[in-house]
């Protein structure tokens, strides 16, 4: 049965993209069926991933404002076992295109559900804001993980992502799960790293994922050469979290 994960945090620089990316690589080298969705403006997903769009591809964009067909529109095997719905800058200017829509925070379920039963896991990269971009990703999607960078600030955020999606599961999707929190950028070495995961641990009680993804050269590289992080360095520590989260969610889905 096919999962559709949300990767949201309305603060941006925190991993999100990254995770997106390489938990999906890491998730079809595990010979699962991936669709990575490109939700973000910024399209950092798309390019993370070695695709440079021309003036006349489609995009998941022309999939909600032309509603040209989803298997049309995704790129296939930019990694074995894994396809891309590409993103779009002009995914920016969908939110006022919505404004006046019925139903608008269901557009992105729509295109998805075309597709959906083709893929064991269709893995969504959200803008960083909770706006009606990423409730359209909430309301299309199963769970959600929530990466969290080790650092104070990025805390004052966490609880503005996690009022969204009790909203989200109390207004539109009564089945919305928190899959975790993931804890980015992390450094071992340091008492700030090891205070965050403490605070968040102890005060919220929120799921969080065994596996951190440390501070790691190799991961801040990878996306710049348009590979993921399993391509790019296989035997790398950031190589080995994302496998290792990888295994957790699919135990988790064994539950």
């Amino acid at each position: 049965m096919s999962k559709v994960i949300a990767i949201t945090n309305q603060k941006g620089g925190v991993g999100k993209t990254t995770s997106a990316i390489n938990l999906s690589a890491a998730l079809a080298e595990a010979n699962q069926k991936i669709l990575l969705v490109d939700f973000d403006p910024q399209i950092n997903a798309t390019a993370g991933v070695g695709v440079e769009l021309g003036d006349d591809d489609k995009t998941i964009y022309d999939a909600i404002h032309d509603k040209t067909k989803t298997k049309d529109i995704i790129i296939n095997d930019v990694i074995q076992n894994m396809d891309l719905l590409p993103g779009a800058i002009e995914l920016s200017g969908l939110e006022t295109e919505l404004l006046n829509k019925p139903n608008r925070e269901s557009e992105l379920k729509k295109v998805i559900e075309q597709v959906k039963e083709d893929y064991d896991y269709v893995i969504i990269d959200c803008p960083p804001a909770v706006g009606i971009l990423t409730v359209n990703a909430l309301v299309a999607s199963d769970a959600c993980i929530i990466p969290v960078q080790c650092e104070y600030f990025s805390l004052e955020g966490l609880n503005q992502v996690l009022n969204a999606i009790e909203l989200v599961r109390s207004n539109m999707n009564p089945s919305l799960k928190i899959e975790g929190l993931l804890f980015t950028m992390y450094d071992a070495r340091t008492r700030l790293g090891q205070d965050v995961v403490s605070v968040v641990k102890n005060n919220m009680k929120v799921k969080v994922f065994e596996t951190m993804i440390p501070r790691n050269i190799r991961l801040a590289e990878a996306p710049s050469n348009g590979k993921s992080i399993l391509e790019y360095d296989s035997a790398s520590v950031g190589a080995d979290r994302y496998r290792k989260l990888a295994s957790e969610i699919l135990r988790n889905s064994e539950v």
